[in-house]
């Protein structure tokens, strides 16, 4: 199971973090001789998840608790079920951390 970490801020939201972690990953295969494929598959991940979510609500969920100071950050993991990922969204202010779990939203 491939698992990936992408922190939003209130300059750069989750789809700009994820769209410039798929070309970092994307840029370090496209360099190495030998296939890799840990981050072959996390490019999967990166890619099915930039091509399916619905990056207003999670932009929404996610500004809202950078706005109140809150830390906030992604975690992507990949499943076997359509759409092929799971998003955690956890959040932590004054050493409280919340996390809260939901498949994939396919784009309507």
């Amino acid at each position: 199971m491939m698992e990936i970490k992408l922190k939003p801020t209130l300059s750069h939201c989750i789809e700009t973090v994820a769209k410039r972690e798929y070309e970092r990953v994307l840029s370090i295969l496209l360099k190495r001789d030998q296939e890799d494929t840990r981050l072959a598959e996390e490019l999967e991940l990166l890619r099915l998840f930039l091509e399916s979510a619905d990056f207003g609500r999670l932009r929404g969920l996610s500004e809202d608790l950078l706005i109140d100071g809150r830390n906030v950050e992604f975690t992507l993991k990949s499943i076997d079920s359509p759409p092929g990922y799971e998003v955690g969204i956890n959040q932590s202010w004054n050493g409280y951390r919340q996390t809260v779990v939901e498949c994939g939203n396919p784009k309507k």
